[in-house]
């Protein structure tokens, strides 16, 4: 048996202090996300207020030391602190901000019941027993909202005996599933997509081909989902023409009728820029949209009350004394936070001025060709950030320009050389690749070798193994799959 010893050891390891985390967190959100983190600290911490007309009090304006932690009083962070036209000579910054005529509404914002609602508004008008509506009800709990029953019905029978105490039957189950089965959007309840169209086509009108498309789903589906056209013509004995006609019909179902629902009527995701870059007079401006974020100061009344406590140093009960404590950690935390507040956005100018900067040819004229290639090491050596910071201070941001509103990651990509020796994009490879594939014969398409061959022809040196991967994610099938009649 070992013995056992106690020993000291000693070892340098670094910590983040619980500041500095909290500062990581809020450089990771996105402008809607701060608005909220800035109403939930306003709430929870009484020190901290809004500043009277915007205007912050000079008493809160105080800077971070290396370790993250508040120092004594120093002026107002402001843009020409860590900024200026004499280092940027391309940019200058505008006032952060849109106006009420220069806002942009970017997706509508519907309404409505969730899609479940709906099932069971359906559900409420049929004449059902009791046990039933009990049976219907978590049947239409178990469908996803792509509107298809993942969940066996043996193990729904199970869930109802052990959960409700209903003791229901495979087949009794499956009886009620064909009710749900005949609800709005057609195919809802399905298992697999085979069943999920076979229950679309039997709604459709008994044209020759509907039925032929219907044959087709139901007899020859793994032939049809991997586009063996030429064996369904000879199996079903039918023509080209014909095979077109039900192709036609196929492709006009819908494959998730729950999320096509959901798309007509839940609220669509609303995306908010944090930046604005476009061109005035030769240069490049770029605005930081504050939105709705106020500015913040510490409150004077918790000052005020803090020196009142600390001063009278003659009547310190414990009562007091554990005020004054209160009072110095909600103002602690209080000056913390508007500094962090400070920190995060000089750390998002800095971010964007420098890929701004590195994609300079693409802001001024939005083609995708004149993005050059940049990683993020790129960027935190022109700022003197740590790549994680700028991984962060990138993740769910957008920038407006007068050629659409971009994610910051779209402007990162990976470069290679091309026959002259020049560094490309890899997203300008991308978008030939695409248009060689838009191109091409669609009764022959293109195979990834003879991409790769086409891609050598235009000056791009790239494996046929790389030309697979770019087409991945560029969400291109392969050949096959891209065949038609």
């Amino acid at each position: 048996m070992a013995r056992q010893t106690l020993q000291q050891e000693q070892k340098l390891q670094q910590k983040l202090s619980p500041q500095q985390i909290q500062l990581m967190r809020l450089l990771e959100l996105n402008e809607p996300e701060m608005e909220e983190r800035i109403k939930q600290e306003l709430v929870e911490n009484p020190a901290l207020d809004e500043a009277v007309d915007g205007v912050a009090d000079d008493t809160a304006n105080i800077n971070l030391n290396e370790d993250g932690q508040p120092t004594e009083s120093a002026e107002q962070l402001s843009l020409g602190d860590y900024s200026s036209e004499d280092d940027i000579p391309d940019y200058r910054f505008g006032s952060g901000g849109y106006s009420q005529e220069e806002r942009t509404e970017y997706t509508p914002v519907g309404g409505g019941s969730t899609f479940h609602e709906f099932l069971m508004e359906q559900l409420a008008v049929r004449k059902l027993s009791e046990r039933d509506c009990h049976i219907a009800e978590y049947i239409i709990g178990n469908i996803d909202d792509n509107g298809y029953l993942q969940r066996p019905l043996d193990a729904i029978s199970d869930d109802l005996i052990f959960q409700i105490g209903l003791d229901v039957s495979t087949a009794e189950i499956a009886d009620i599933l064909q009710i749900i089965q005949d609800f709005e959007p057609a195919g809802v309840g399905a298992s697999t997509l085979q069943e999920c169209l076979l229950l679309q086509l039997e709604r459709r009108s008994g044209t020759p081909s509907n039925m032929l498309a219907f044959r087709i789903v139901n007899e020859m589906f793994d032939a049809f989902s991997k586009k063996h056209y030429d064996k369904i013509v000879k199996a079903l004995e039918i023509s080209e023409d014909d095979l077109r006609a039900a192709i036609h019909e196929i492709s006009n179902l819908n494959p998730k009728p729950g999320s096509a629902w959901s798309e007509d009527y839940s609220p669509s995701e609303q995306i908010t820029p944090d930046f604005e870059v476009y061109e005035q007079d030769g240069s490049l401006v770029i605005n930081f949209i504050s939105g709705n974020i106020p500015t913040l100061t510490v409150s004077r009344q918790y000052r005020e009350m803090f020196e009142d406590y600390n001063a009278n140093k003659q009547n310190r009960t414990r009562e007091r004394r554990d005020a004054l404590l209160f009072v110095k950690q909600k103002l602690d935390a209080a000056q913390w936070f508007v500094n962090a507040v400070q920190q995060r956005r000089k750390t998002l100018l800095d971010t964007i001025t420098a890929i701004v900067e590195l994609q300079k040819d693409f802001f001024f004229t939005g083609i995708e060709s004149d993005l050059r290639p940049m990683v993020l090491r790129d960027v935190a050596e022109r700022t003197g950030y740590d790549i994680s910071t700028i991984s962060r201070a990138t993740s769910t941001k957008y920038v407006q320009t007068p050629f659409g509103i971009y994610s910051l990651k779209h402007f990162f990509s990976e470069g290679i050389q091309n026959n002259e020796g020049d560094e490309v994009s890899t997203r300008e490879i991308k978008h030939i690749l695409q248009e060689c594939v838009a191109q091409e014969d669609k009764s022959a398409p293109y195979s990834d070798d003879r991409l790769c061959e086409l891609l050598h022809q235009k000056g791009y040196p790239i494996a046929r193994r790389t030309v697979a991967k770019y087409r991945e994610q560029l969400g291109i099938p392969v050949a096959r799959l891209r065949k038609e009649l």
